[in-house]
């Protein structure tokens, strides 16, 4: 990348995840939680870091136990936290999250409001912001002030630093104040994304179709993307490009939670793309790329928790080897 870095810096939310010690139950029915650290842009930041590559995180947490947890897991992980910040007024967001028996996730957040949504333009590390190779990050922070126009600052300073903006919506509707108000926000930052990942799920939310045909997906195209992914969970991901478009198959593995597996697939395809960047425009080494972050993926459904089963470089290696 720009002067040879290959730093990802992820903006955004951390969160502590309170998630039932069995799976296939409501919360009410829930006899016990375990606690599991979380947030999309964090875990990308870890599985980045995971992979060997050079990763930070910028975002706020509450100046509490969680927090200080929060921040050392960063650190312990190889993250640099350089550019966390803690409010002593704001608690760290929770969210419970329930396991259904088919391993997909249900939510009830505790954000009123955590301090995540708190950090303020004034507050960000730009220094470190100006390092990025990629800059990452979701909509989430987009839902409330001051952490909004924290979030559009961090944008102009990484994009005027010349760094590739990555962006993964990750929708979480019970976030919202309505499904239009989500739909209208996630879409104002959508023009100035060089690379945008959504789900099959997203895909509908955003253009109202229930299809993942080519048509439908051309929709959330601009001209000023490089690249525009759909995941299809089991199912591999669809990927177009400015010059060229396909789709790469998934790896079958036994999923027990899928926690985290976007997140590992953004890390690890942000991890290859800044290796080397010319595979935005070559469509071997695109699907090489892909591949990579589809088993990650795959990897990362196959134990409980985003985090602790986000792979290493190796493990990813031996699955696609094996496969």
């Amino acid at each position: 990348m720009a002067g040879g870095r290959e730093l990802v810096v992820s903006f955004g939310e951390m969160l502590i995840d309170f998630v039932p010690t069995v799976a296939g139950v409501s919360l009410a029915e829930a006899p016990a939680f375990l606690k599991a650290p979380g947030g999309a842009p964090a875990n990308v930041a870890i599985a980045v870091s995971r992979l060997g590559g050079g990763a930070a995180f910028v975002g706020k947490l509450g100046d509490d136990e969680f927090g200080r947890m929060l921040a050392a897991i960063l650190r312990d992980n190889g993250v640099d936290d350089g550019g966390v910040v803690f409010d002593a007024g704001a608690r760290t967001a929770l969210a419970f999250v329930t396991l259904r028996a088919d391993g997909e996730r249900e939510f009830m957040f505790y954000r009123n409001p955590s301090a995540d949504m708190l950090l303020t333009a004034d507050e960000l590390n730009v220094e470190l912001i100006k390092r990025a190779a990629v800059f990452h990050y979701g909509s989430i922070s987009l839902i409330a002030e001051p952490c909004r126009s924290a979030h559009l600052r961090a944008m102009e300073i990484a994009k005027e630093a010349g760094a590739l903006l990555s962006y993964d919506p990750n929708l979480r509707e019970a976030l919202w104040p309505s499904r239009d108000e989500a739909r209208t926000q996630i879409l104002s930052i959508w023009d100035q994304a060089d690379i945008v990942k959504v789900s099959e799920v997203e895909l509908e939310f955003l253009t109202g179709i229930d299809s993942v045909e080519d048509d439908v997906v051309m929709k959330l195209w601009r001209p000023t993307m490089k690249l525009l992914l759909v995941t299809l969970g089991d199912q591999g991901c669809k990927y177009y490009a400015r010059d060229f478009h396909g789709a790469v198959p998934s790896f079958k593995v036994q999923q027990v939670d899928t926690t985290g597996a976007g997140d590992a697939f953004v890390g690890a395809l942000l991890r290859k793309i800044v290796q080397d960047p010319s595979s935005l425009q070559d469509q071997k080494k695109l699907e090489e790329a892909i591949k990579f972050a589809n088993a990650c993926g795959a990897i990362t459904t196959t134990k409980k928790g985003a985090i602790p089963s986000l792979p290493t470089e190796t493990e990813v290696v031996q699955l696609i080897e094996k496969a």
